[in-house]
């Protein structure tokens, strides 16, 4: 891969354009493509529901091995799009070739690293949570292909983060949305063998995910090469550096343990609610398939938000983080109260998309609800996490994730599980975010202080 060597520029819009149109401009691409990849995320579990209670199951409990391989991918995007963009922000363009071209060989790494735990891993995994041999070949078929092929996801988060750090988030916007058209193209022609293809199944809707993955991730790797001039992609540059990968984890790491630990928090919370019933894992896997509507707006928010922190951050400018970290808190609690409002007034609706039985919208409209209710605390909180991230102390992020799932959340479910009542153990949710709420208010406190103090209040 060679692109012309850059001209750096004079300043880029990230360091000139007001805040306000400035993370419209940088977000709501974003934010427009997370709510078309939740879109095709539910799709895919609305077609595959039709095949039966079991493949949903399947999908659902797949979905912690997914949430690993997202963790390492969305973390390492975390570290080289923050530092990417500070580095830009100081005017380092040397440097920020380097971080770009090292990235590219990490996310190669994680993506042969999971290539194996897909075709090794897959079926120990199923079988320590269920015996039930539909729900665990549905499982296998499902997850050995996701991971099995995850270059694409690796690369198209490669890809599409080093469009994002450097402003370009259209371009991001519309590999994305291409890639999404492809899966939800596929989803119904390969589950059920439409217009001459085989009956494939749950093994199909993994192909039509992979395959938009993949796809996506060849347009983004397009628009770097012949529009992304603010940084020089090349393969003779795609190696190992082990200062800047340092650098890279040292600030995604925590991001990738916050993301892991959501990982094990699902397959826990799955082993806790299938000792009630199957049908409670469905209801369970149907409402995080729900939520990202309301979240992936907000993670859209997020990139946006970060490469702007970031390049103010690198450039001295604290007048503009505070605005943009502002601007960004009001948005994210106004989406969440959407959100809520949809969990709490049409619960119902929400689950029939998933075929919802009598069963599972008995166990399924009083979860919502009940789940629901911690979503505005929720926006605050992934807002504040964020900004730790993006200026240089992720570590209050991960020490929040840690104590909200690990330390709150997993100890509630279990300890609410022992009364014998389902309908108790989604109140830890709402317990969890709470304090979580607490801690997330001290450290974004202390963070923007010594912020403040290192930029030594300039402003422009």
């Amino acid at each position: 891969m060679e692109n012309a060597k850059p001209i750096p520029p004079k300043e880029n819009k990230m360091g000139t354009m007001p805040i306000g149109r400035l993370l419209m401009s940088m977000s709501t691409p974003m934010m427009i493509s997370m709510l078309v990849q939740a879109f095709y995320n539910v799709v895919d579990s609305v077609f595959v529901s039709r095949l039966g209670e079991n493949a949903l199951n399947a999908v659902s409990l797949a979905f912690p091995l997914q949430q690993l391989m997202i963790a390492v991918c969305g973390g390492t995007a975390v570290g080289m799009n923050a530092l990417l963009s500070r580095s830009l922000g100081a005017k380092q363009f040397d440097r920020a070739n380097k971080i770009a071209n090292t990235g590219i060989f990490l996310f190669l790494c994680s993506s042969a690293v999971f290539t194996l735990i897909g075709i090794f891993l897959s079926k120990p995994f199923f079988l320590a949570q269920t015996d039930v041999k539909e729900i665990v070949d549905y499982g296998i078929d499902y997850a050995s292909v996701c991971l099995g092929c995850s270059i694409g996801i690796c690369s198209q988060f490669c890809f599409e983060k080093l469009l994002q750090s450097t402003g370009k988030t259209t371009h991001s916007m519309i590999a994305q949305l291409i890639g999404a058209a492809i899966n939800i193209i596929l989803d119904p022609i390969l589950i059920f063998g439409l217009l001459g293809m085989p009956r494939l199944e749950v093994l199909g809707a993994a192909i039509a995910t992979v395959s938009g993955q993949i796809v996506a991730a060849i347009v983004a790797v397009i628009f770097n090469l012949k529009f992304n001039k603010e940084i020089h992609i090349s393969s003779k540059l795609i190696r190992f550096d082990k200062a800047i990968s340092k650098d890279i984890y040292k600030i995604g790491l925590p991001s990738i343990v916050m993301q892991s630990i959501g990982s094990v928090m699902t397959f826990t919370m799955n082993k806790i609610l299938i000792g009630f019933t199957t049908t409670a894992t469905a209801v369970f896997g149907s409402y995080f398939k729900l939520q990202s509507f309301v979240f992936m707006p907000i993670f859209g928010l997020n990139n946006g938000m970060v490469p702007i922190i970031a390049y103010n951050y690198g450039a001295k400018r604290y007048d503009r983080v505070k605005k943009t970290i502002t601007l960004s808190i009001v948005t994210a609690v106004s989406i969440m109260f959407i959100g809520l409002l949809a969990f709490e007034l049409i619960p119902h609706v929400l689950l029939s998309f998933f075929n919802a039985s009598e069963d599972m919208l008995r166990i399924g409209v009083p979860a919502l609800r009940i789940i629901g209710t911690h979503y505005i605390f929720a926006g605050f909180c992934i807002i504040a996490g964020s900004v730790c991230q993006a200026i240089g102390k992720p570590v209050y992020s991960l020490i929040v994730s840690v104590c909200r799932q690990l330390v709150v959340l997993l100890p509630s479910a279990w300890l609410l599980s022992l009364t014998g009542r389902l309908e108790l153990v989604w109140f830890a949710f709402p317990i969890a975010e709470c304090f979580s709420l607490v801690l997330s208010t001290i450290y974004l406190s202390k963070t923007m202080r010594r912020a403040k103090e290192k930029m030594k209040d300039i402003i422009i």
